[in-house]
């Protein structure tokens, strides 16, 4: 059987794997393909081409910061997956650049309200923890478990440290410009956990087929945030608008208990986002 597991981040955002150690372990886990989706970057992928072992694929992506304002004060946050685009296509390049730099702005806030209010935590560690990659709150969350503050990176993000009272809001990229944008890279792009209401508000079906008819080529429809009855909303929701649908682990290490190929995509999905793929190709 093969298995296929499109959403994997590293110590190039914030996983705990390194690159290299991101491809062996899926190759441990049984996987025969893996992509390698860091938020924002793609800092990851020389080292996991390089350490990539024989017989698994390397499908090298990125998963992106958006918004959608939907008319409404405040924006829903959503993530964009993005497959085997060009990393050297300007405008996308940009927008990853812009939102990395965004990214460790946000970063350092949040440490400055949590240090003002003698939380014993500093920016140098933090910056440690991102070991050379983008920096985040999973990254804060360290420091804070390490303080004795929280347990688990999922307390940290609670309403009583980093999801309400040390929230920083970041500028997301449009998500029709991040649409537009992979495609102009020749990209494939993918909604990464459309419909996972336990992380907060979700946007309706109506901007799911507005995003088609700009270029959304899939949902990720097997998360482990999706309930059963959400992950069957989104198949159907797929089916209806001709796109193809995913399912990946979303696997971050140590920072999250859900494994590689928790969750995969079938074959024919798979094929499919290859085949529509013009950026660079999959290794292996």
């Amino acid at each position: 059987m093969t298995r296929i597991d499109l959403h994997c981040h590293s110590t190039a955002s914030d996983g705990t794997l390194t690159p290299a150690d991101l491809v062996r372990a899926g190759a441990a886990a049984g996987l025969n393909v893996m992509a390698i989706t860091d938020h924002d970057t793609t800092g990851g992928w020389a080292e996991a081409a390089e350490a990539r072992p024989e017989g698994l694929s390397l499908v090298r992506g990125a998963e992106l910061s958006c918004r959608w304002r939907g008319g409404k004060r405040w924006p829903i946050a959503l993530h964009l997956l993005a497959y085997l685009f060009d990393p050297d296509e300007p405008r996308l390049a940009a927008d990853l650049s812009r939102l990395r730099d965004d990214r460790e702005q946000r970063a350092e806030q949040i440490v400055d309200l949590l240090r003002a209010d003698g939380v014993p935590i500093s920016w140098p560690e933090v910056h440690e923890y991102a070991a050379g990659g983008s920096v985040g709150r999973p990254h804060i969350a360290q420091a804070l478990i390490r303080a004795g503050l929280v347990a688990t990176t999922t307390e940290a993000f609670q309403s009583g440290w980093l999801g309400g009272r040390y929230f920083v809001p970041k500028s997301d990229l449009d998500v029709f410009e991040g649409v537009r944008a992979v495609r102009a890279a020749g990209g494939v792009p993918v909604f990464a956990h459309p419909r996972a209401t336990k992380r907060g508000p979700v946007v309706p079906d109506s901007l799911v087929e507005e995003l088609a008819e700009a270029g959304l080529f899939g949902l990720e429809a097997d998360h482990e945030d999706h309930s059963p009855a959400e992950r069957a909303e989104m198949r159907a929701l797929a089916e209806r608008l001709g796109l193809v649908v995913t399912g990946s682990s979303d696997f971050h290490g140590t920072h999250k208990t859900v494994r590689l190929g928790a969750f995969v995509t079938s074959p024919e999905a798979y094929e499919k986002i290859v085949a529509a793929a013009t950026g660079v190709s999959v290794l292996g």
